[in-house]
């Protein structure tokens, strides 16, 4: 198998307990266990992660900006999902 034929793998760092993984780029490796090697390699050369997950990018399925309208339009008609909607009882101290 040739570079040429790696999949593209899109990777995602952890820089810290309790942080969110970030996107962080993207590396071709023929499987996911040489993903994540070279995305160490590449990534997280001076230890700036604690953990590293590699996608697929063909496996990634995304919306198309132009149909936010229609795709968030239902969460603007429920009220109730904000915090705002309920009132908090004044004993309630810190929530």
């Amino acid at each position: 198998m040739s570079g040429k034929e790696w999949p593209l793998w899109e990777v995602f760092i952890r820089s810290k307990v309790g942080l969110n993984h970030k996107h962080v780029g993207s590396i071709h490796a023929a499987d996911g266990e040489m993903a994540v090697e070279n995305a160490r390699d590449v990534y997280t050369r001076r230890s700036e992660g604690i953990s590293i997950w590699v996608v697929e990018s063909s496996q990634i399925f995304a919306s198309d900006p132009a149909d936010a309208d229609g795709l968030f339009e239902p969460a603007d008609s429920k009220i109730y999902r904000h915090p705002t909607f309920y009132e908090v009882p004044e004993g309630v101290g810190h929530m």
